[in-house]
């Protein structure tokens, strides 16, 4: 497992003089792995550390707080995934408007070359940086020259034509495309949260719920969706309904998720589920039978989905 280093000023020797890449790695998809892989090889040509340099929170909450978007990853699960590309250390800087306020040629200075040592640096063609975003590729390079500082830039990475980005992987999972947004990301799409107090109803007709509250990360449109549970050191097919229960007459959308063949107290315990594929839309049952033969038939279909998968 790697180091994670919370903020700047808890940077230690050993994370020094490495090669570094920068950016927020929402999601870490695809793109991003062709960046860590580059940056792992070069890493152990100069014999030190592939630093990944992200932000919390994100630049854009500060700039422009009513247009953010939704997260895809919190910040513990996005380093153990950037870990498993081998990464050495997710160094997380705290952003501020005195951060923001770096020119292009400051934060190269002061962040990279002061404070993190850097060796060599890799990057997308589109990277920008400082103030205002107005350092660009071309003035890094020259930034690099100027200081010894080795620039690797890498390709962007496309899918069917298209760009693979956070962005467009926000907007697949927004419409409950979960096969499509999972195809770009490195790990599958997972939700967190706290297991809170339902209605019990789903016990009642044998299919218990775990209801998911307090969920930092884009929830992806109403429907029901096959998932997969990690829990006592092992996976649990999962069917997952997020949206209202229409049946019932209820409008709260809330993220029930039975945990197949798993009995057991999960209240207040956080949990973290991987959302794989969306069965079906949400439905209206005429009563509690025909909703039962249903769930039946998602169960079914979720088991055979994960063990197929």
């Amino acid at each position: 497992m790697g180091l994670l280093v919370a903020g700047l000023e808890n940077i230690t020797p050993e994370v020094k003089g490495g090669a570094i890449t920068i950016g927020n790695f929402d999601g870490v998809h695809r793109g991003h792995r062709e960046l860590v892989s580059r940056l792992r090889k070069l890493a152990d040509q100069i014999t030190g550390p592939a630093v990944v340099l992200t932000f919390d929170p994100p630049p854009a909450q500060l700039l422009r707080p009513s247009s953010v978007p939704p997260s895809l990853t919190w910040m513990k699960r996005r380093a153990e995934i950037l870990f498993d590309l081998g990464v050495d250390v997710v160094c997380v800087c705290a952003t501020n408007y005195g951060l923001l306020e770096l020119t292009a040629d400051a934060f190269f200075q002061q962040i990279l070359i002061e404070r993190l040592g850097v060796a060599a640096i890799v990057e997308g063609p589109n990277f920008r940086f400082g103030k205002d975003r107005l350092g660009d590729i071309e003035l890094l390079n020259e930034l690099c020259l100027s200081n010894r500082v080795q620039l690797s830039i890498a390709s962007g990475q496309s899918d069917d034509g298209e760009w693979i980005s956070s962005s467009r992987i926000r907007a697949l999972i927004a419409q409950g495309e979960m096969g499509s947004a999972n195809r770009l990301l490195v790990e599958p799409y997972r939700l967190t949260g706290v297991v809170g107090r339902g209605a019990a109803r789903g016990r009642k007709i044998g299919f218990p719920t775990a209801n998911l509250e307090q969920v930092p990360v884009l929830i992806p449109n109403h429907g029901v969706y096959v998932g997969r549970v990690f829990l006592d050191g092992r996976f649990y097919s999962a069917a997952i309904n997020i949206g209202p229960n229409p049946t019932f007459s209820e409008a709260a959308s809330k993220i029930e998720v039975h945990i197949i063949d798993f009995d057991g107290n999960l209240y207040g315990q956080s949990l973290d589920v991987e959302i794989l594929e969306q069965l079906r839309g949400v439905q209206k049952f005429a009563g509690i039978d025909e909703l039962v033969a249903q769930i039946k038939i998602d169960v079914k279909r979720a088991k055979k989905f994960v063990s197929k998968n």
